[in-house]
């Protein structure tokens, strides 16, 4: 998910405003909601980075499976912790108050998290007491928000409060730019005199028992033995992390625009983007080399792979641009020159997990649909299970955590064709 605003997110939103105004008198009222930036310095920022009481979940960004335990974001907020012993009844047990925080993972007895330019490393070897160890600061400046937001030296924001105001302003766009010039808020929606209403929204994607776990297949970090390795919207940054507390930043990648996702095989990265999927071969951890492109239209493109097929999901939406939902499967033998295989229609397809011959997919509001890969070329659907809009899915040892709108289902399909819910956390 995308979180901030940039440039090319606000310049459509002043274009609509200055031209897609019909107002006829000299002076317009326009009404705004707006959201106003709550404070704490940094110090209490990193104080607070430890297991507090569990919250009520309101809506989550990516997920990530250690051992017993569910680690959850909700965006720009924290880390949610779900003791998962049981399957059936799952406990929300603490969360770790982290602002700005988007990706996760975990290695060993240590959770790597962003926040805001941050990259934090948190000790999770006793989940009801974690405690933070170390703050690399800066590794992240593709997160600075647009227009100073939190440019000011010393403090954080840490959530918004949305107000209201009205503002009585001339129908051109002296009025406008008054508003949008401030630093200390964020237009929602307004122009209650004008024919074009408008808004838009804040958005901010190996096995357990190992030293990782597993990451969803919308994630922008992942872990690969003593490597740390995220990328950006435009390039790829390594961190050795064999001292798994103090992790060093190596170097920045540079890729190419608008990349979304990452993904690890044995020694390959699989970097999804809007545009298409990179390979790059990381035999040497702290230097990885691309080695392969396949390109596709434009569109959204969460990616998983093994030793020969990747599979690539394809789907239109508001920050895509695109006009297709279908799996791409790309043969991969070859990392050198991967081409298509095959493509398969979808609904609205999002996160996917692979589980031997299983592929298991979220297709939007069309719900989870789990699939026989044997043959990548007659791919055979065996059964969907019908539930709210699905987001992404983390498949292992025949249980299924899929991360939906209204909560995290949880389903054993021991028996593919016919999956059984065992438990739901509701948001």
């Amino acid at each position: 998910m995308r979180n901030g605003f940039s440039p090319k997110v606000l310049a459509p939103v002043i274009l609509m405003l200055i031209f897609g105004s019909s107002c006829i008198k000299d002076k317009c009222t326009r009404t705004y909601t707006y959201l106003q930036p709550v404070y704490r310095t940094t110090d209490e920022v990193r104080a607070n980075i430890k297991s507090n009481a569990p919250v009520e979940i309101q809506r989550t960004g990516k997920i990530y499976l250690k051992d017993q335990f569910i680690f959850m974001n909700e965006p720009d907020k924290g880390i949610h912790i779900i003791d998962n012993g049981d399957p059936y009844t799952p406990k929300n047990v603490a969360f770790i108050d982290i602002p700005g925080n988007i990706d996760l993972a975990v290695k060993g007895n240590i959770l790597y998290a962003d926040s805001y330019t941050d990259l934090v490393a948190i000790d999770i070897s006793n989940p009801l007491q974690v405690k933070l160890k170390n703050v690399t600061e800066g590794v992240f400046p593709h997160r600075q928000y647009w227009g100073g937001f939190v440019a000011d030296t010393g403090r954080v924001i840490t959530t918004w409060e949305a107000r209201d105001t009205v503002v009585v302003a001339d129908c051109g766009t002296e009025g406008v730019f008054g508003i949008l010039g401030r630093k200390d808020m964020l237009l929602v929606n307004g122009c209650a005199n004008c024919s074009n209403d408008w808004s838009f929204a804040l958005n901010s994607s190996n096995s357990p028992g190992s030293q990782a776990g597993i990451g969803g297949s919308m994630a922008r970090f992942t872990l690969v033995n003593n490597n740390l390795y995220t990328v950006s919207h435009s390039s790829l940054s390594v961190f050795n992390v064999t001292n798994a507390e103090e992790p060093l930043f190596k170097k920045d990648i540079s890729i190419g625009w608008d990349i979304e996702t990452i993904y690890p095989f044995k020694d390959k990265l699989f970097i999804g983007s809007m545009s298409g999927m990179y390979i790059f071969n990381i035999s040497n951890p702290d230097e990885p080399v691309q080695t392969g492109t396949f390109t596709h239209v434009r569109s959204c493109d969460p990616v998983v792979a093994d030793d020969n097929y990747a599979y690539v999901t394809l789907r239109n939406g508001s920050m895509c641009n695109g006009f297709v939902n279908q799996l791409d499967v790309v043969d991969v033998k070859n990392v050198a020159a991967p081409f298509l295989l095959k493509s398969y229609p979808f609904t609205n397809p999002h996160g996917l997990s692979k589980d031997g011959n299983l592929l298991l997919i979220c297709d939007g509001k069309d719900g989870l649909k789990i699939n026989d890969v044997s043959n990548p070329n007659d791919i055979k659907l065996l059964s969907r299970v019908e539930m709210s809009e699905t987001f992404d899915v983390i498949a292992w040892r025949g249980l299924a955590l899929v991360v939906a709108t209204d909560g995290l289902y949880q389903y054993e399909y021991s028996d593919p064709s016919a999956p059984k819910l065992i438990s739901k956390i509701t948001f």
